[in-house]
């Protein structure tokens, strides 16, 4: 036996250790063969790699029929009060056969810390000692931050005092009995006013009480397995008949004993007792006994708990609750720009937009300089009487590939592409129009929107800009009257107002279809000044300018549909901030948000072409990309995945997540939303402390069995960047190496099946801005 002065740790083979109160916490895993240890509430059946771990003040035998070799962890009172203070105040419920989703990488964690600590021990290197404490406090920081639980109060005493020990366990071996304080007294040389003061200064609670819950603690469980009745369960654990037994009960479990064993029976045990024979136990300290660990030292843990440094979250979720809520998902439109609409001749670009009318839906592709750019070919001088080729092959090409797949265009149109040459442009417009309306047909053309686009900063007279789009508009909405004319309105989100020169736009007999607008948590940063507090302002941000502008509309009575055509959340604006820091809970709850209140929402649809537009290769802050270099998909493309994936009537929801109901059964999504300093990306250590761990319960299910899908999308599983940095070489990256980063980034997936009473629990473990997708189906029978 290995014996420190706090903590010992033996490799055992045990056939019987007799009724006793154990000291500290113990932690137990069988190696090979079977063990039943039996504590004072309830049975547990350990098989091969099972582990258990014994709490504080409880009662516990074991014994065994076969052959077994188990590891036994003990740690004393005094070393969890040194490091552990809280201690006395917790328990540890940690039974391998019943851990929750979400706690399995904990366990494995646990057993390979007990095989590494007894290995360290069997080896006795020079610094063997040290080992063994580390891998015994981090034993115990597993256990605290993963299965910590208040204590039950006939644990919350360190049993440390030989007096109260001995009385706890005289009434542990006596509690069948009518055994009474002034009894109890005698046996232990004291008056009975001095033990009952005694004890509540001791225990925290009265000794009558006390005696009460351990006959209660015993009897549940004789009620959960023995077939014995109601009565007898009573009488046989020191109650005086079934009446006072049951009105315990139902003050302690706010149900009848009948009602409870239904509900929560067990598999029946014949019969319950305590056995007084001696202690049989052997130890072994063989070597070769080490050779049937490795399987677990060779077991590959993906844990995600690289530090202490988390917060803790109890969730509940009622579902009957919200069984009467009728607010339904509303999933967003989308516009995804391109730049010009020749690059539609690309076929990566049309590659990514069939990809994202798959996975997304697609409504709208936006281009802009749709005449004055390079797409339509200018006309070429000729002899024939008809022109063997024609200005608009590229557009026509374009324009057909996006009919065949049910997409629209979004033009956007600025004053200065009209205003270059005026004339030439409104020619070249009806031309053009006209041209489609006959190749592509009225039904498909109306569909089409032309957005008006002049900025803020304009130098541009109000009265000039109004001129020119008034022109514009007449001039569209006479070849096609029912497609969709609107303007791009800048909107200063302090100030809750447009610039001087766009409050024409308001006018009452203006005729505006839509308003485009922009949202950019970016705008209210000032990157030169890193001050924390900047940040959080930007929480509601995308959200509160578009409430703000819908009721300026609303002031001027100009109500009309809007679409955000341009947007980001909180982001770095350097490459290396921008690629690390992680924002898909950001991007999906803004998205969210947004969607009931805007008629499409704006992307770009790569890095490349969003960076092409301008001649400096930096970091754009005022759009979203779903695409990478190589159609590597990137975080916004799987967060709006997620979206596109939600459906049914919401039943649950608050700020950081979102709980539906449809006809498959239910979906949650887990959000670990953050706006923080974006720098904090580049410091692991500081974003450590951003984690949190979610222990969910749903309560009133529809019993019966589930299939559990569990999606994880984080810096880790889904990132592009994350695998970029990981994979990069000075040297550069082939094919191989590209096809390999994309295929890897993508969010994790999950399966498990589940019965469920109506109840479930289970813990999720979320890194910063990270979402966990749920979809709990009910298997039809």
């Amino acid at each position: 036996m290995v014996q420190e002065v706090s903590y010992h740790i033996n490799l055992q083979e045990i056939k019987l250790l007799n009724s006793r109160l154990n000291e500290g916490i113990q932690v137990i895993m069988v190696i090979s063969g079977e063990l039943v240890v039996e504590t004072d509430s309830r049975f547990y059946m350990l098989e091969e790699r099972d582990l258990l771990v014994l709490n504080q003040n409880q009662l516990y035998q074991i014994n065994s029929r076969h052959n077994n070799r188990v590891l036994v962890l003990k740690i004393s009172n005094k070393f969890m009060e040194l490091f552990y203070p809280a201690y006395r105040y917790y328990r540890f419920e940690c039974y391998s056969k019943e851990i929750d989703m979400g706690r399995v990488h904990l366990l494995k964690t646990i057993q390979k810390l007990l095989v590494e600590m007894l290995i360290s021990y069997y080896r006795k290197d020079e610094s063997h000692k040290i080992e063994m404490q580390s891998y015994c406090s981090r034993i115990l920081l597993t256990l605290i931050r993963g299965f910590k639980q208040k204590a039950i109060q006939t644990e919350s005493h360190i049993s440390d005092n030989p007096r109260i020990n001995k009385i706890i366990n005289y009434i542990e071996e006596s509690y069948k009995y009518p055994i009474t304080l002034e009894e109890t007294a005698k046996k232990f040389y004291i008056s009975a006013g001095y033990l009952s003061r005694y004890f509540k200064q001791k225990m925290d609670i009265g000794f009558n009480r006390y005696l009460m819950k351990i006959r209660l603690n015993h009897a549940v469980k004789d009620l959960l397995y023995t077939s014995h009745s109601i009565g007898q369960i009573a009488l046989d654990n020191g109650f005086p008949n079934a009446k006072s037994f049951t009105t315990l009960f139902k003050e302690t479990y706010k149900d009848t004993p009948k009602a409870y064993r239904e509900k929560n029976q067990k598999n029946m045990v014949d019969e319950v007792k305590i056995h007084q024979s001696e202690d049989t136990l052997e130890t072994k300290q063989s070597r070769d006994i080490l050779n049937g660990l490795q399987f677990i030292l060779e077991e590959d843990i993906t844990d995600s708990y690289k530090s202490a440094e988390w917060r803790t979250e109890e969730l509940t979720i009622d579902i009957s609750l919200g069984s009467n809520q009728n607010e339904k998902i509303v999933t967003p439109k989308y516009n995804l720009s391109i730049g010009e609409l020749k690059e539609l001749l690309r076929e990566d670009v049309r590659s990514q937009i069939l990809m994202t009318k798959k996975n997304l839906g697609l409504d709208y592709v936006g281009v802009s300089r749709l005449i004055t750019g390079s797409t339509i070919i200018p006309a070429v001088e000729t002899d024939e009487i008809v022109a063997t080729t024609s200005p608009y092959y590229n557009a026509d090409f374009a324009i057909t590939f996006l009919k065949q797949h049910s997409v629209s265009l979004f033009i956007k149109v600025d004053y200065q592409e009209i205003t270059e040459n005026e004339q030439y442009y409104f020619t070249e417009l009806e031309n053009f129009l006209k041209h489609c309306l006959t190749v592509f047909g009225r039904s498909f053309i109306k569909t089409w929107k032309f957005m008006f686009y002049e900025p803020s900063s304009t130098i541009v007279n109000a009265n000039e800009m109004k001129r020119v789009y008034l022109k514009f508009n007449k001039k569209i909405k006479y070849l096609i009257p029912e497609l969709d004319i609107g303007v791009f309105f800048p909107f200063f989100y302090r100030e809750e107002r447009t610039s001087k020169k766009h409050e024409w736009m308001m006018e009452k007999d203006i005729p505006i279809d839509f308003y485009g607008y922009d949202a950019n948590q970016n705008e209210i940063i000032d990157f030169e000044n890193l001050d924390d507090e900047r940040f959080t302002l930007t929480e509601n941000f995308i959200t509160d300018k578009t409430g703000k502008l819908k009721e300026y509309f609303r002031k001027n009575h100009k109500e009309k549909p809007l679409h955000l055509v341009s947007w980001n959340t909180l982001t770095g604006n350097t490459r290396y901030t921008n690629g690390t820091f992680f924002r898909g809970a950001l991007v999906f709850k803004s998205a969210f948000e947004i969607a009931k209140e805007v008629d499409s929402i704006g992307f770009w649809i790569n890095t490349e072409l969003h960076e092409n537009r301008v001649k400096n290769r930096g970091i754009r802050l005022e759009g979203m990309e779903l695409f990478h270099y190589f159609s590597g998909k990137r975080p916004a493309f799987f967060s709006m995945e997620f979206l596109q994936r939600l459906n049914g009537s919401i039943i649950a929801q608050d700020n950081e997540y979102i709980m539906t109901e449809n006809e498959r059964g239910y979906q949650l999504v887990l959000m670990n939303y953050n706006t923080v300093n974006p720098y904090y990306s580049t410091e692991e250590t500081l974003l450590r402390k951003l984690n949190k761990d979610i222990h969910v319960t749903i309560k009133n299910l529809e019993p019966g069995e589930y299939q559990i899908r569990k999606r994880i999308f984080d810096k880790d599983h889904g990132a592009l960047y994350n695998q970029w940095w990981k994979l990069n070489s000075k040297f550069g990256i082939d094919e191989e190496v590209i096809q390999y980063i994309i295929n890897s980034s993508q969010p994790s997936l999950e399966l498990f099946d589940k019965s469920f009473k109506e109840e479930w629990s289970f813990y999720s473990y979320l890194t910063f801005n990270a979402i966990h997708f749920f979809e709990i189906r009910k298997i039809k029978n």
